[in-house]
């Protein structure tokens, strides 16, 4: 392993150049004048995987944007790790707050600046250098691998589904490995055990046939912006519990092991709060904040729209409202249970003063495993090596639908190690990944595929 570490480490400089070439490209999935910018990144990560060495390299088509696939199967008796990783990635709005422009990667700090600095191109590509230096140092890796990328992860991964299922057989492994989380904190790597589902929808109100007068209608029609906010209210009481009935039935309750263990880790609430500009933390009684965030299911307006916005004042008694809202989800609550719950609760609740529709958007399960499997084991030596410190064991408030998707369709553990920080701003302006992270990223990756190739 020195001559693949020694490589990494000599190559240092010449990753941060590639990987900026990676981040130029403007891969919004959600956005459809993007759509070229997207294939056009699916073509050179396909382009990048052939170069590293990877072998039977393709783009394979689905309705919405292509998946990446590339292997390498030389390792005879080994196991076999199936890596997922996405190119897609957010918007950038709003622009006016980003330092420098989002998709010209700028290093400050010791950090990198750039949408999908860290979530995810960044941790794929260090996925990608790690098998480059095993194939350029030894001519071949100590494991197989076969990746897979998509373009459409950040809007629900809509297709992805049914190309697990269609492939089944061509993405057969042993484990699969995911690097697409943060770090619990700066200096504390970490392995995730746990994550949380989603559903997501968009409520749309209309009260009229078009914006009134408010002094000549107000007080004799029905305001729906003022009907969704009071709508919205009846979702979550003053202490933060969900008053949708039957939304907490299934929820599995945390174990005192979890939660004795979970307050060991440095986490310090009033840094915390001055991280992120939070006056007082807020949310469900009895739990803590690590607790609400990777063990609890939450209920949340994540957009608004209705009436006039502008400068000035305009007396309008708008037609339509608009809110999208998403609840996460623990084990073992079923997104489409929730929906269905969520829509009834909606419907028992609306007023007949206004024309109310609630569309589905997204959704995922959620995810837990045991950490003490044989792959995570592996994973933490790896970590321990590359990091100089062995990792912790969290569970993330996040979701990545297609983990539970490898359990049930391919019988798949999985090992989930991110080389992000809590403040990298993924989804946010100024998104960063620590350089050094991603340095020691390489490393532990590479120490990975060594590790769990001894695995008979």
């Amino acid at each position: 392993m020195n001559n693949v570490i020694d490589f990494i480490n000599v190559n240092r400089e010449r990753y941060l150049d590639e990987l900026k070439a990676l981040l130029a490209i403007p891969s919004i999935s959600a956005l459809p004048e993007h759509a070229p910018d997207v294939r056009r990144c699916a073509e050179w990560c396909a382009d990048e995987m052939r170069r590293v060495g990877l072998q039977g390299v393709e783009l394979i088509e689905t309705p919405g944007n292509p998946v990446v696939y590339g292997e390498w199967k030389g390792a005879e008796g080994a196991p076999t790790i199936l890596f997922y990783g996405h190119y897609d990635v957010q918007p950038v709005d709003p622009l006016d707050l980003w330092t420098t422009p989002p998709f010209e990667a700028t290093v400050r700090d010791g950090e990198i600046y750039a949408r999908g600095a860290a979530d995810d191109k960044g941790q794929v590509f260090m996925h990608l250098k790690a098998i480059e230096a095993h194939i350029k140092q030894n001519g071949r890796l100590p494991v197989n691998i076969k990746i897979i990328l998509e373009g459409e992860e950040e809007v629900g991964s809509v297709n992805l589904d049914n190309f697990v299922k269609a492939n089944r057989e061509k993405l057969a492994a042993d484990v699969v490995v995911i690097s697409d989380s943060a770090m619990f904190a700066r200096g504390v790597p970490s392995i995730c055990y746990g994550l949380r589902g989603l559903v997501y929808f968009q409520i749309d109100l209309r009260g009229s046939s078009t914006d009134l007068h408010s002094g000549v209608f107000g007080g004799a029609v029905a305001n729906p912006a003022m009907v969704l906010a009071q709508m919205l209210a009846q979702c979550k009481d003053r202490s933060g519990n969900i008053k949708i009935a039957g939304f907490y039935d299934d929820v599995v309750p945390l174990q005192d092991e979890e939660r004795k263990a979970w307050a060991t880790l440095p986490f310090n609430e009033k840094q915390y709060r001055k991280d992120f500009g939070i006056p007082k933390v807020h949310g469900e009684p009895g739990y803590t904040t690590l607790e609400r965030t990777w063990a609890r299911p939450t209920f949340e307006v994540n957009g608004l729209l209705s009436g006039f916005t502008g400068e000035g004042a305009k007396t309008v008694l708008p037609a339509v409202a608009m809110a999208k809202v998403s609840m996460r989800l623990v084990p073992n609550q079923d997104p489409d249970k929730i929906a269905k719950l969520f829509e009834d609760y909606l419907a028992k609740i609306a007023p007949k003063t206004v024309e109310v529709k609630v569309t589905r958007m997204h959704g995922g399960k959620p995810w837990m495993a045991s950490f003490d499997n044989k792959y995570i084991q592996a994973a933490g030596r790896a970590i321990e090596q590359g990091f100089g410190r062995a990792p912790v064991f969290t569970r993330e408030g996040g979701s990545i639908p297609v983990v539970a998707t490898f359990q049930e369709e391919l019988g798949l553990p999985s090992v989930l190690f991110g080389v992000g920080l809590p403040d990298e701003n993924a989804h946010a302006p100024n998104e960063k990944l620590d350089c050094g992270n991603f340095q020691s990223g390489i490393i532990s990756s590479a120490i990975l595929y060594e590790e769990i190739g001894k695995i008979r």
